[in-house]
């Protein structure tokens, strides 16, 4: 291939970046692994006859889904490795790699409370939910890029859509609650004041921790506004002074980043989702490998 080639392959890639890079997040919730994915693209974009190509976007929107499809299974197969439970890779977006998120629906779909319950399903639920949820692609053109019926894909629809329905109640706070609660938060557990954090968490909401086996979690998710409540005030109490919390916003939703002045380098990021005034789930991120590109 000409230099000149590559070039035009190079720009009309470009072109869609934002929108193909927003698709293999939602269907991995790893940005670096949606970067690996659009790179591999980039590769049979360069070898295919791009002449014949009548619609680029709908071209590359196939092959990046399908790419995405073989190492979402993949992964799944290997999840028994991974130590402690795992969360979507926190990705900065002010701005935003995946293109303006004008609409409530388009940052709910790049939350990590809704990612993080997308794991739930299974890899074709996943790509008709984001495709036609996120992205409105009609159910006969998610059946061409899945070599399904039109009727087949409006039924996994429906399936994911009502497997999720009864979680999402449960994050429909807007970024400034979510905001105020996430602070209030933060200070009542640095006060240790318990009575205070159990009142601003759900009796039956969950805090989740994904170190990766890389950094300390919990190991397990913790239930419960009580326990919840005594878990976060013994971490980032008066006990463990000189965190740092910094506000950023993370996949369309405020979140914090809190770092330690000892051990050096001892990041997390600290989100919520809410529901009714009160915080229904915690997302706690330590794994390194996730918080490459926070914060820098």
């Amino acid at each position: 291939m000409t230099s000149t080639g590559a070039a035009e392959a190079a720009g009309a890639l470009t072109a869609h970046r934002p929108m193909l890079l927003g698709l293999a997040y939602r269907l991995l919730g790893s940005l670096h692994d949606a970067e690996d994915v659009l790179q591999e693209a980039y590769l049979r974009w360069l070898d295919v006859d791009r002449e014949a190509v009548t619609e680029p976007r709908r071209y590359l929107s196939r092959v990046v889904t399908r790419l995405a499809l073989d190492r979402l299974r993949a992964r799944q197969a290997s999840r028994e490795t991974y130590v402690g439970p795992w969360l979507p890779e926190p990705v900065p977006t002010d701005p935003s790699p995946f293109g303006p998120l004008e609409t409530v629906e388009l940052r709910e779909t790049i939350s990590i409370a809704l990612l993080h319950l997308l794991e739930r399903l299974t890899p074709p639920e996943r790509a008709v939910y984001v495709l036609h949820t996120a992205f409105a692609v009609p159910y006969a053109e998610i059946g061409d890029i899945l070599d399904r019926s039109a009727a087949d894909c409006r039924q996994l629809h429906h399936r994911a859509a009502a497997r999720l329905a009864e979680e999402r109640r449960r994050f429909t706070a807007g970024p400034a609650e979510q905001r105020r609660l996430l602070d209030a938060f933060l200070a009542a557990a640095r006060d240790g004041d318990l009575v205070r954090l159990t009142d601003l968490v759900a009796a039956d909401a969950t805090a989740w921790s994904d170190g990766g086996g890389r950094i300390r979690a919990a190991r397990n998710p913790v239930h419960g506004a009580d326990r919840i409540a005594r878990f976060f005030a013994g971490v980032y109490g008066r006990r463990r002074p000189g965190v740092r919390a910094t506000p950023v916003q993370l996949n369309g939703a405020p979140a914090l980043l809190l770092s330690w002045p000892w051990p050096s380098g001892v990041r997390y990021t600290l989100g919520v989702a809410a529901a009714d005034g009160r915080i229904t789930n915690v997302y706690l991120v330590g794994n390194p490998d996730k918080l490459t590109r926070v914060g820098r």
